[in-house]
């Protein structure tokens, strides 16, 4: 069996920029003893990125990249573990940890051959780590807490430096007390791309998954849940909160997939056939690929689709979970599709007599759930809790919440604002008709 060093050894890159990154590594120092860890110098602030030109920039929908600036032939960033407060959608807003105020945290971007340096700074109420997740470093840089470094405790900065060997899509995030610090918000994205690519792309979108537990009329996230999340998110978005991915025709498009999330995610893209063209591992040979709409992105893992974008229109991308596509579910209501709740003397029925006791009660569920987007005022729920489904399309409720967003693909895009909704040309929609006629 190849392995993954055998395998990129042999692919497109260089022998020239492995031979830089090689002597690179080889000039590292030693990296001195727990005991004798010398105090971490004063970061450099960060400053606006410098464009490079060897590559497209992707985009972040609902994120940032995050800035950096060269010294001394070294990229240098800055990241701040610390408290935030963060809004997942319309109405739903809780205190969460986050990098540089925000979650998901800043999308990291530079190319194969780099030297990077990250100033590590914790703000947060306990010590944590930067794991930079399916990237090759020294392992005195791996971040694990305890194992391969010492904490880095609140108030202090650390630095990681190391050199990115192999191109692709990877993650970073704490390796102390996982649980409750990725469970509160603290990821990111990480993107390296290859020195000489092969094939551009014109639009590069970056997508983590994530899933969090909000208590119903509750602010903070639990992490203590294991299995039953009820807030499900696209870069720390849960639909109507996501932002669409706009692209024009004939462009040629990449969607790069994170999962750090405690499910497998199967997302499913309307509208198109793509290929899924590499793993955190590394790319997938062609002879090795073949055509899919929807690819199951398990946890702890990466994937990345390619297609050209030749079909105009408002296209869904969502995880197929059918729950996952639901806000503020809850499992404790007793299932009452298709029962009949009039009263026997056919004066009143139940949910009425309820109602006089709990005037904000509504039977839940009694012909379908589609009542919880009609009834959108009326079955809002407590404070800080946004409603099951929602989200206006322009024939109405599109009854989605959670892992849920819109490929927007238009011929006459002339920004990279949202262009609006789709309007199909005639004789190409749905529409109802008379079955008798």
């Amino acid at each position: 069996m190849i392995s993954r060093r055998e395998f990129v050894a042999g692919s497109v890159i260089s022998g020239a920029a492995l031979a830089v990154g090689a002597a690179r590594g080889e000039a590292q120092p030693a990296e001195p003893s727990p005991a004798a860890q010398p105090p971490a110098a004063a970061p450099e602030p960060a400053a606006p990125a410098p464009i490079d030109k060897r590559y497209e920039p992707v985009i972040t929908p609902n994120g940032v990249a995050l800035p950096y600036k060269v010294v001394d032939g070294v990229k240098v960033w800055h990241l701040v573990a610390e408290p935030i407060e963060h809004e997942f959608a319309p109405g739903l807003r809780s205190p969460c940890w986050g990098y540089n105020g925000r979650t998901t945290g800043p999308t990291i971007e530079a190319v194969e051959g780099d030297r990077v340096r990250f100033y590590v700074t914790n703000k947060l109420p306990e010590p944590t780590s930067v794991h930079w997740h399916g990237i090759i470093v020294p392992n005195g840089m791996d971040g694990v807490g305890g194992l391969t470094q010492r904490y880095i405790r609140p108030g202090e900065t650390f630095k990681y430096e190391f050199t990115l060997r192999y191109p692709g899509t990877f993650m970073y995030h704490p390796h102390v007390d996982e649980m409750t610090q990725m469970g509160m918000g603290l990821m990111g994205m990480f993107i390296i791309h290859p020195r000489r690519p092969r094939r551009r792309v014109d639009r590069d979108f970056v997508l983590l998954l994530s899933e969090w537990m909000i208590h119903v009329g509750s602010t903070r996230p639990d992490p203590r849940e294991m299995t039953d999340f009820n807030i499900l998110t696209i870069n720390s978005k849960a639909f109507p909160g996501t932002a669409p991915l706009v692209v024009r025709t004939g462009e040629r498009v990449r969607i790069r997939l994170g999962n750090l999330s405690m499910n497998q995610h199967p997302v499913h893209l309307h509208g198109y056939s793509f290929q899924v063209t590499a793993t955190d591992g590394g790319t997938i040979p062609p002879s090795a690929r073949w055509p899919q709409t929807t690819v199951p992105v398990p946890v702890g893992s990466t994937r990345d689709i390619r297609f050209t974008a030749d079909a105009p229109g408002d296209w869904a991308l969502h995880c197929h979970k059918s729950h996952h596509t639901m806000n503020a579910m809850g499992h404790e209501l007793p299932n009452l599709i298709g029962v009949d709740q009039r009263a026997h003397d056919g004066q009143h029925d139940l949910e009425a007599r309820i109602r006089a006791l709990l005037p904000s009660y509504r039977a839940m569920g009694r012909d379908g759930m589609s009542e919880h987007a009609a009834h959108l005022e009326h079955l809002r729920g407590p404070r800080n809790t946004v409603p099951m489904m929602g989200g206006e399309g322009p024939y109405g409720s599109l009854e989605m919440g959670g892992m849920f967003t819109v490929l927007k693909v238009r011929d006459d895009l002339t920004g990279r604002a949202d262009p609006g909704w789709y309007v199909p040309p005639p004789g190409s929609m749905a529409y109802r008709v008379d079955p008798g006629g």
